[in-house]
């Protein structure tokens, strides 16, 4: 009697387990469920890049490429995620992938650096050749509005550093990633490969 009930109990977790762990893949890959455009024809939002005071509209620099937006940080548990995020620029980028970092201090002040600290930090530590932008918030009332755009396309902000936006060539959101998901992960792999 005990032995079927335990049977029955193993096979309702391994259900559930299974259930649950199919709504998180499907939770995290980029569907249909984005409708706003974040660049457009009449859409603009004036970035700079770490190593310059000269202002870019990041929509015309980064026009007909996938996108994929990253909050960084020097200081964090999650920093090690440069390398993968290097290795994935350099493998997609002559498809039209580019990774674009935005140092952020909304977190934990674990990027308390100058520019050209974390300028020279990513180049010397990780190897980083993918664009760079100026220190940026990316969370709350003073967010920079190309976060705030993304934050509400997503329904989303970042919770934490690294977190991931997708963009694709036709300026829409495609995906949105916690920090937790891997740059080269299959789930944003896949998503990368699709829009290229």
């Amino acid at each position: 009697m005990f032995s079927n009930y335990f049977l029955k109990l193993s096979a309702f977790i391994a259900g559930v387990v299974m259930l649950a762990s199919s709504w998180l893949a499907s939770a995290q890959e980029p569907t249909d469920q984005y409708s706003a455009k974040i660049c457009g024809d009449t859409v603009s939002y004036a970035v700079r890049n770490l190593d310059s005071e000269e202002l870019v509209n990041f929509c015309e620099a980064y026009k007909d490429k996938v996108v994929l937006v990253v909050n960084t940080a020097s200081r964090c548990g999650y920093t090690y995620q440069y390398e993968d995020l290097e290795k994935l620029y350099a493998e997609y980028r002559e498809r039209g992938l580019v990774v674009v970092g935005f140092p952020s201090n909304d977190f934990g002040n674990q990027e308390p650096g100058k520019e050209k600290q974390i300028k020279t930090f990513c180049r010397l530590t990780y190897g980083v050749q993918f664009p760079m932008h100026a220190k940026t918030r990316v969370k709350g009332e003073d967010a920079d509005p190309l976060y705030r755009s993304l934050a509400k396309a997503a329904g989303q902000s970042p919770r934490w550093n690294f977190h991931k936006y997708l963009i694709d060539r036709g300026g829409k959101l495609a995906g949105s990633y916690d920090s937790s998901i891997e740059p080269r992960s299959d789930t944003i792999v896949k998503a990368i490969e699709r829009l290229l």
